[in-house]
């Protein structure tokens, strides 16, 4: 058994999508190991929804990995580290290859890809089942790797270690910092016609674990995002007043939709509404 059959056997499958959702999951997990064998986290941290799965333990699966320097270079080369990934990923017997995301307008945002086809990992990881028969010929499994080189200010961080595929460490965003990244999201996602369910799930979730937020870091976040003026001072009641006008502006059957597919249980989502949310936040620590 590889390490990377290990790993997807912690899983209670029963689904060809939970099959390959845990190809996903054990995956961003390698490439943060990979990650660790190179100089990435001495110039950047790990943050955002997967980033509270794999180290603050979430229940919903996230697609993505998202992280931010821990100061602004917009020089920085996300390139550097395909071969590192590369090695790492296929080390484990799988074939998976890394781009980079070519932009056609300048952001702070640098991205990449680490994909392969989903039929022949499937097969690969799980030999021994007919699922996969279900499987389009051309499916991939992707996971898209983003790298913030502009960040916002304040943000704290932690060292987390993992055991597999092989001991390693990761620098994080706390949870006060990572709290303050998906507020603003809440605040200043532009969800179009889509609302991001999952930035309103993990919300509550931060509540419910009596997170204290980071309002420094937030405030620095929603001034990059030109949400409130440069000179304006973020208080908890003017996060209160900002959120309750959000809330009362959020098509929740929408964000409903939007979150399902990443969660086991939905009946958790009958209560979301404007009363709700600005209920459950008069509370909130700062």
């Amino acid at each position: 058994m590889t390490i990377f059959q290990q790993m997807v056997n912690r899983y209670d499958l029963n689904t060809i999508e939970e099959k390959k959702n845990a190809i996903k999951e054990v995956l961003q997990e390698v490439i943060l190991a990979a990650l660790s064998k190179t100089d990435f986290f001495s110039h950047a941290a790990f943050y955002g929804g997967t980033a509270l799965r794999i180290f603050y333990e979430i229940d919903r699966f996230s697609e993505d990995l998202d992280f931010s320097l821990l100061s602004r270079n917009e020089n920085f080369n996300i390139e550097k580290y395909f071969k590192s990934i590369g090695d790492i990923v296929n080390s484990l017997g799988l074939d998976f290859e890394v781009s980079k995301k070519i932009k056609n307008t300048k952001t702070n945002i640098d991205s990449a890809f680490i994909k392969t086809n989903t039929k022949n990992a499937v097969i690969t990881i799980y030999p021994n089942i007919d699922d996969y028969k279900r499987i389009i010929h051309n499916e991939k499994i992707i996971i898209k790797f983003e790298v913030d080189v502009d960040p916002p200010m304040y943000a704290n961080t932690e060292v987390k270690y993992r055991l597999l595929p092989f001991p390693y460490q990761v620098r994080v965003y706390d949870l006060a910092s990572l709290f303050a990244g998906k507020t603003h999201a809440v605040i200043a996602r532009g969800w179009k016609s889509r609302v991001k369910g999952r930035d309103l799930y993990d919300f509550i979730y931060y509540l419910s674990i009596n997170t204290r937020i980071n309002l420094k870091h937030l405030e620095s976040r929603l001034k990059q995002s030109k949400t409130i003026d440069h000179d304006t001072i973020l208080t908890k009641e003017l996060l209160i007043k900002i959120l309750h006008n959000r809330f009362d502006n959020i098509d929740y059957e929408s964000a409903k939709l939007d979150i399902k597919p990443f969660i086991s249980d939905p009946e958790n989502l009958d209560l979301w509404s404007s009363d709700f949310f600005k209920s459950i936040i008069e509370n909130i620590k700062c």
